[in-house]
């Protein structure tokens, strides 16, 4: 079996270019869907825009430069969030390609096509969906595919792949794959199957993206009053806020009312994150 590298060697178009994963791919592996490293640059940028934000807010209560600066470290606390964004948005894309790929790969069997050339022909698809793509599943599709060339089990390819994603849809397509494979089935049925459900599956999930899409916007709104309120009252009426900035009373109650306006966004973000 050959390394990644001598395979990523040989993922190479007709015109030359090499297919690379969206990011993160290491040299000598194949990516794990299930992480999500940040390269230098984002983790920089992440740890100073939220430096700068937490600066903004700080000082927006407070009203105290050195204060705003020890608040200012709760930048380092961004770049989690913004990795944990990335994940969930590369593992739905990963997702919804799989999909359309399951489509591809049912239309081609129906079609009297080999399991192999069929996954072959769902690069294709995929490329025409989208000219120019280079996502993860056009990656580990060639991948596969090259796998195959070398004499590797699809059933294998398909294992190591649906490990390395960490999907639900995916390990179970697999699973359910493998079987047929050794033990005799209708893959077609099982691929069209697979494929309906799945689709349904999005569906569902797509619709009630929608249903909270406007309770997420009334959150954030919510959330952001708050600090607009007190931007307001600082710029029109300093006279009556000082007492807020400069007595001990004034900042228990600036920092009592910042960690409740921190539960706040936890407890919305947990009560949005619906999973189906």
């Amino acid at each position: 079996m050959r390394t990644a590298g001598q395979m990523r060697k040989s993922l190479v178009t007709n015109e030359g270019k090499q297919a690379q994963p969206v990011s993160n791919l290491r040299s000598n592996k194949l990516p794990d869907y299930r992480v999500y490293i940040l390269s230098r640059g984002q983790r920089l940028w992440c740890v100073v825009f939220g430096g700068v934000l937490f600066y903004m807010m700080g000082y927006l209560f407070y009203q105290n430069a050195v204060l705003s600066f020890l608040f200012a470290f709760g930048g380092f606390i961004v770049p989690r969030f913004w990795r944990e964004h990335l994940l969930n948005r590369r593992r739905a894309t990963l997702n919804l390609h799989f999909k359309q790929a399951l489509y591809s790969l049912s239309s081609s069997l129906s079609a009297g096509r080999s399991v192999e050339n069929s996954f072959r022909d769902a690069v294709d698809d995929l490329l025409m969906l989208d000219p120019g793509a280079q996502n993860d599943l056009i990656f580990e599709l060639r991948v596969i595919v090259s796998r195959l060339e070398f004499g590797e089990p699809i059933e294998a390819a398909l294992q190591d792949f649906a490990r390395r994603a960490g999907l639900e849809d995916i390990t179970n397509f697999a699973d359910v794959f493998t079987t047929c494979k050794r033990n005799g089935g209708d893959l077609v049925e099982v691929i069209r199957r697979t494929s309906t459900v799945i689709g349904e599956k999005l569906d569902i999930q797509q619709e009630i993206s929608v249903m909270i899409a406007q309770k997420k916007f009334e959150s954030k709104a919510l959330l952001i009053s708050p600090f607009l309120l007190l931007l307001f009252m600082n710029m029109t009426s300093a006279d009556y806020m000082e007492s807020m900035h400069n007595s001990a009373a004034g900042l228990v109650i600036s920092t009592f009312a910042l960690f409740a306006l921190g539960g706040c966004f936890w407890w919305i973000t947990k009560m949005m994150d619906i999973k189906v």
